[in-house]
């Protein structure tokens, strides 16, 4: 014979509903908060392309300067500033200036470039890409890494 149940005395089956209604809010809330997440933009903030390369004076002729942060060579050359992506053509090693050699070379797999880009060594298939440098009325030179210009263009001085 089964005692009667007081009031105050929870069932069994009341006690596993108020487990699986505790159960089945979490999950909803661990879905509110994924969907949440999901609607949120992932955006990846990239450093701006263009930057300050100093001034014209700062580039004589045979001058070389190496910006790391940017890959980019600016270079003063026979009748103007131009600058030269540092991304090897091979495989997108970095390439560095030698000034004892007077030349680029790509410390990963030997590749070698002349002061202008072109390859004197390979195995990169091209040229250094050459790089958009525009001056304001000042002299102070800006160049853009993401604008690929024709080789040879040169900013005047």
């Amino acid at each position: 014979m089964a005692l009667p149940l007081r009031s105050s005395e929870e069932t069994r089956r009341e006690f596993l509903a108020r487990l699986g209604l505790g159960a089945c809010a979490l999950t909803a809330v661990g879905v509110g908060l994924t969907v949440l997440d999901y609607l949120e933009p992932k955006v990846l903030f990239e450093p701006p392309t263009e930057f300050k390369a100093g001034h014209l004076q700062d580039y004589p002729e045979g001058t070389i300067k190496f910006d790391e942060e940017h890959r980019a060579y600016i270079v003063g050359g026979q009748g103007g500033v131009f600058a030269l992506s540092a991304v090897c053509t091979h495989l997108g090693c970095i390439t560095r200036f030698h000034a004892d050699e007077g030349v680029i070379a790509c410390p990963c797999h030997g590749s070698r470039f002349d002061a202008e880009g072109n390859v004197v060594h390979g195995p990169a298939p091209r040229s250094l890409p050459w790089l958009e440098v525009k001056a304001d009325a000042d002299g102070n030179l800006t160049v853009d890494t993401s604008v690929v210009v024709p080789h040879g263009k040169v900013l005047k001085v």
